[in-house]
């Protein structure tokens, strides 16, 4: 970690914020999708998928200063791994701060998009834990971690944002899974019986597929990219501006 990071409260809460809004983009404009278009499942993809592109790609700019807007245990997880010993990147303390703030700011961005559209808050029971589904999801995971640390270590995490936000997006649509990628947020969308929601149920196979997607990222990243670890700091943009001084 570099000297002139934020306080690792001010990193916590910027993630907490980014993915609860991350969360109520997710889910918001799935409900907005089915009351807008509820005969045209496809459309319903395109609205909800659009608004994902545009509003990630927001979050990571407006939070990316302060934490990296990671918004994402696996992405937290590997700038731990990566940059363990060179003692770049997160801190095993920074790692659970980063993964309490990212699960709590999911679930409430949940329940937060279910109160703005006035559906109330339950379970989901849209099961999603097919082979196909679990293999979406290895996939898009794998390509998301080798994305943003690629990013980072040939020094292009000024990109981070556009770049990830289109990858999410493409996710939509070349994934069976719809390319949740990110273990908070699947978390958080079991809170939103509605077109982004997921079952408890099938949560945990979810998540242990995102684990294998990261590994494969990793495997991959530092195939192509051995240098890596040295840039964990930068992950998912730089955020150890003299702007963000305590």
């Amino acid at each position: 970690m570099t000297l002139n990071q934020p306080p690792l409260w001010r990193r916590a809460v910027a993630e907490l914020l980014g993915t609860a809004l991350l969360v109520a983009i997710v889910v918001g404009s799935g409900i907005a999708a089915q009351q807008l278009s509820p005969n045209d499942v496809g459309l319903q993809l395109l609205q909800n998928s659009t608004a994902t592109v545009f509003g990630l790609t927001v979050l990571i700019l407006v939070f990316g200063p302060v934490s990296g807007a990671h918004f994402n245990p696996v992405v937290s997880l590997a700038d731990w791994f990566l940059g363990r010993r060179s003692r770049s990147g997160l801190t095993l303390p920074d790692l659970g701060a980063y993964v309490a703030a990212q699960v709590t700011g999911a679930i409430g961005g949940s329940v937060l998009a279910n109160a703005m559209f006035d559906v109330g808050t339950s379970f989901s029971a849209k099961d999603r834990a097919s082979g196909g589904h679990l293999l979406g999801e290895v996939v898009a995971t794998a390509g998301l971690v080798l994305l943003i640390f690629a990013l980072a270590a040939t020094n292009r995490g000024a990109l981070a944002a556009p770049a990830v936000g289109a990858y999410i997006g493409a996710g939509y649509w070349f994934t069976s899974s719809t390319a949740f990628a990110n273990p908070a947020v699947t978390v958080g969308r079991i809170f939103s019986d509605t077109f982004a929601g997921i079952a408890p149920g099938s949560v945990p196979p979810f998540v242990v597929a995102q684990l294998v997607g990261a590994a494969v990222g990793l495997g991959l990243l530092l195939l192509l990219f051995p240098a890596a670890a040295r840039a964990a700091d930068d992950v998912v943009i730089p955020h150890g501006s003299q702007a963000t001084k305590p």
